[in-house]
């Protein structure tokens, strides 16, 4: 399914890999693929969320609020305490090892070779909206899976995280699907 994904779509799944990496979740869900989609400005999804009143920022901030980061606060207080500033290590060293670095457990590859980076599963819903997004795409007669069929799929999965911040956020899913419709040809 993947190698009909245009780059736009692959982006938006490396993205959502991204957004719950930084969130520090074990899990990528609807609401990443959200984020994922918002990610970026220049693309027909996000353009079409921010025309209905929906951005990365407003988004990111639900998702916190709902659910959290796992940023181990506890643990920071108690470094604090006697004067480490946690996130001032995370981010050195995440700038230079990458998002992430420090909750990844160190692999190494067939060559002994260290290897960065653990695998965040996809949440079952998730897998389902990209099934859908495949769905969306063939009902439209397109060859492709583009990062507006990804959004089309997240609607019409219906029950996740995504849309639940979508319709908090004021976005009517039916006007929403119409506009994607219409802008996607």
């Amino acid at each position: 399914m993947f190698e009909r994904f245009t780059e736009d779509a692959r982006q938006v799944v490396k993205g959502a890999q991204e957004e719950a990496r930084g969130l520090r979740h074990t899990h990528i869900g609807t609401e990443h693929l959200l984020l994922g989609l918002l990610r970026r400005p220049q693309m027909l999804s996000a353009q079409v969320l921010n025309d209905h009143g929906l951005d990365h920022g407003h988004a990111i901030t639900t998702i916190t609020r709902l659910l959290g980061t796992s940023t181990g606060d506890l643990d920071a207080d108690a470094l604090e305490t006697i004067g480490i500033d946690l996130s001032a290590v995370r981010e050195k060293v995440e700038a230079a090892f990458g998002p992430g670095a420090l909750d990844r457990p160190p692999g190494r590859d067939r060559r002994r070779a260290l290897l960065g980076g653990r695998h965040i599963p996809f949440t079952s819903r998730a897998k389902k909206v990209l099934e859908l997004s495949l769905r969306e795409a063939l009902a439209m007669k397109h060859k492709d899976i583009r990062d507006g069929h990804i959004l089309l799929g997240l609607l019409r999965e219906g029950e996740g995280l995504g849309v639940r911040i979508m319709t908090h956020s004021g976005v009517d899913p039916a006007s929403l699907r119409a506009a994607l419709r219409t802008r996607l040809g």
